[in-house]
């Protein structure tokens, strides 16, 4: 017996469906049966990964055009979950974004996005994939 769950969403480059992916985010943490953690927080962490991964996804690679779309992968197995979100955009080198400046004269939006996801997740990558790229993120459940 497969124990996996796989969902696959498929959303316009539009950030009126942000909530809406979090959400789904939040109820596949809900609905998991062997999670012993604090499912509340985890929840919240995936709501918060997801919807940092779209609006980079919306803002940057598909430079706010509405005509593209964001596909995004959630996969859950004993061990972990894995979200994957797909843009169409140039890409960028994850590893040289910086950690946002915290200076409150300085306080900027640049990299905050990435630093949140990388600060939830147990793994962060993005690579080219399938004519675009991919952000993949990886929680452990252990």
């Amino acid at each position: 017996m497969k124990n996996t769950v796989d969902i696959e969403i498929v959303v316009p480059n539009q950030t009126r469906y942000l909530s809406m992916i979090g959400k789904i985010g939040e109820n596949v943490v809900r609905e998991l049966d062997r999670f012993k953690g604090d499912r509340e927080a985890l929840a919240h962490h995936l709501n918060v990964v997801l919807t940092e991964a779209m609006v980079n996804a919306i803002k940057h690679a598909n430079a706010a055009d509405p005509s593209k779309e964001i596909l995004i992968r959630i996969s859950v197995s004993d061990r972990e979950i894995c979200i994957k979100v797909y843009d169409s955009g140039q890409g960028f080198d994850l590893t040289s974004v910086p950690d946002p400046s915290f200076e409150a004269d300085q306080l900027g939006e640049k990299g905050r996005g990435i630093f949140i996801i990388r600060s939830l997740m147990d793994s962060v990558e993005y690579k080219k994939a399938d004519g675009g790229n991919v952000l993949e993120m990886k929680k452990s459940l252990g």
